[in-house]
């Protein structure tokens, strides 16, 4: 691709990069009206900060550095002082967008404070008032499981996940439940069976879990994430891969869902054969870092009844879709499923991180779903303000009509420019869009960096969009006349 564009681009004064903003009532009192850049990105202070970073830390996934104390809203502020629309919010983690003015207030409560410094041991020494905690903000919102585990990390989450489903399984085939051989209990200790016995997990192709060592056995989305990495030799099935626009698809995308659906069979009825049998299946109902990829309701449907047949726990990884992203508290709710899931699992804007459970999955033994933190309480006292904000200010309506909004102009650029867009897809605001190659999405991104919006990679050739809560119909309108100027230099 010739880069003549990209470099008349650049060279464009950076006060030609603006628009006006539209009139409007922004959620957030103070919030910036447009993008507003005074250098280059990354500037000349965020170059000297990554220098000096990267003498102590390895750097190289730095953008740039920002001031937290200048950011509101939907806008981030750089080192230099620029002004910055961000879709993407810290990787999906920040419902309320910079400094709500909820948010700032949380730990002005003593009583919060004394939680959030004193940090304790949930597991053993939980605060008095942890177990109202846990009912009234985390299981106010569960998608109907009866019991939460809380976490450090999505990563922790999933890899505990694993556990209970292992747990469950073996469970089943005691008799009676909870009874351990001494032959276990002396062969698990030397990673043999029938003490560790050798049960897998069913994951996803271009999945992502985490990066600890059961979850990247599960993650299939990028070869740097695993290499080197001793893996545990788990099943992989493929995630439907479908043509756009779904509505003109719909029989090629049915098929599709059907040999996905066999693919998995095949492999839960070859396991158990071979005596490895699959005890979890684990799938995002967004696939975020692999691509934004989709599936239809029917396919979730059916694989659920798969899981149920063979008796694998169905967990349904919401890390990156939950919490009100997809017009839902949780994108799975999209689905009619016949039942919740056995577990979903939680991160990000849910700021505390863990996993939903039905009782089967429930551990009967102590210490052997445990850590010394076991969560954080501060992070619930944060979701519980969060939780307010969006029932007060009707937050998951605003993702569904900003949401719609942001759609409709990127199937609109899609047409326009279809020579270099294509697969506009998602639910809400977990939405993306394809460039016809990998080097055309870099520099997209790049270049709508320089007109002060900040959204994400996915896959090989897609931007991702992971806005928060807050971003209104006004937003959409900046983002969308900024991404229409770059596309048409490019042109």
């Amino acid at each position: 691709m010739p880069r003549a564009w990209i470099t008349a681009f650049l060279r464009t004064p950076l006060h030609l990069n603006k628009v006006i903003a539209r009139s409007s009532c922004s959620l957030i009192p103070g919030e910036p009206t447009a993008p507003c850049l005074k250098t280059e990105i990354p500037g000349p202070n965020s170059k000297r900060l990554f220098k000096e970073m990267n003498c102590i830390q390895q750097a190289g996934t730095v953008q740039f550095f920002a001031n937290y104390d200048k950011s509101l809203g939907n806008y981030i502020v750089d080192a230099d002082e620029n002004v910055i629309l961000d879709l993407y919010m810290q990787i999906a983690t920040m419902p309320l967008g910079y400094n709500h003015p909820a948010m700032l207030e949380v730990f002005c409560d003593k009583h919060n404070l004394h939680a959030l410094v004193n940090r304790p041991a949930l597991g053993v020494y939980p605060s008095e008032d942890w177990p109202r905690k846990l009912r009234d903000v985390l299981l106010n919102v569960s998608p109907r499981l009866p019991h939460v585990t809380t976490m450090m990390c999505g990563a922790c989450s999933n890899e505990n996940a694993f556990k209970q489903c292992f747990m469950a399984y073996r469970n089943r085939e005691r008799c009676p439940p909870g009874s351990f051989t001494e032959e276990e209990k002396t062969s698990c200790m030397t990673n043999c069976p029938p003490g560790s016995p050798d049960l897998t997990i069913l994951s996803f192709q271009n999945a992502f879990h985490g990066r600890t060592l059961a979850t990247l056995s599960a993650t299939h989305s990028k070869a740097i994430h695993k290499l080197d990495m001793v893996a545990f030799k788990w099943p992989m099935a493929r995630f439907p891969q479908y043509c756009y626009p779904l509505d003109e698809f719909k029989c090629k995308n049915s098929e599709e869902d059907e040999k996905c659906l066999a693919q998995v069979e095949d492999i839960l009825c070859q396991y158990k054969k071979g005596n490895r049998p699959v005890a979890g299946i684990i799938i995002e109902p967004i696939q975020s870092e692999g691509g934004n990829n989709e599936a239809s309701p029917c396919f979730f449907q059916k694989l659920q009844k798969l899981a149920k047949q063979y008796g694998a726990g169905l967990i349904i990884d919401e890390v990156q879709t939950g919490c009100g992203a997809s017009g839902k508290m949780w994108c799975h709710e999209h689905f009619n499923l016949e039942c919740p899931p056995d577990i979903v699992t939680f991160a990000k804007k849910m700021q505390i991180s863990g996993y939903f459970h039905t009782e089967e999955m429930t551990a009967k033994e102590t210490y052997r779903i445990f850590n010394t933190w076991m969560g954080d309480p501060g992070k619930v006292l944060l979701l519980e303000a969060i939780l307010k904000v969006i029932q007060k200010d009707n937050l998951l309506c605003l993702v569904q009509k900003t949401g719609q909004k942001l759609k409709c102009g990127l199937l609109e650029l899609e047409r326009e420019f279809c020579f270099l867009l294509d697969s506009t897809r998602g639910i809400g605001t977990l939405l993306a869009v394809n460039c016809t190659t990998p080097q055309l999405r870099d520099e997209v991104l790049k270049c709508l960096k320089q007109k002060g919006i900040q959204c994400g990679g996915s896959g090989t050739r897609s931007i991702r969009l992971r806005p928060a809560l807050i971003l209104q119909e006004q937003h959409a309108d900046i983002f969308l006349d900024r991404f229409r100027s770059v596309l048409q230099c490019i042109k």
